[in-house]
């Protein structure tokens, strides 16, 4: 079973760059499917970002072009890079973790069997 936490949210204006990172432990994430997902105010949880065991990668419409999804399997770590911020962007961030999931259901948040606590991201105008 893994355990993921995450870090690097924080408060930036629209424009700038944040880097994430969600360090797990208790199991290596090399051998699972991964995930960004966000909740922002008033909002249901949605898909950001997903990473494949072989580093395939997929991504929502809205931050296509904007965010990177990477792991370092050595570091055991998960990054999310977002550059081009919008206020619109402004949520919690979590990462999640799971062994199986269909193609065209990986940005589903319940595929996912592992979460982390969550970081705050917030971006002003």
């Amino acid at each position: 079973q893994v355990q993921l936490v995450e870090s690097g949210g924080g408060s930036v204006q629209a424009g700038g760059s944040l880097r994430l990172s969600c360090a797990a432990s208790g199991s290596t994430i090399g051998s699972y499917y991964m995930g960004w997902f966000r909740q922002g105010p008033g909002k249901e949880r949605e898909g950001v970002a997903h990473i494949e065991t072989d580093l395939k990668t997929m991504y929502a419409d809205s931050v296509k072009g904007r965010f990177t999804i990477s792991k370092d399997n050595a570091k055991n770590t998960l990054y999310l890079q977002m550059n081009s911020l919008k206020p619109e962007d402004t949520a919690m961030y979590y990462c999640a973790a799971t062994r199986s999931v269909p193609w065209y259901r990986r940005l589903r948040e319940d595929e996912y069997n592992y979460w982390g606590q969550g970081t705050q991201v917030t971006v002003s105008s």
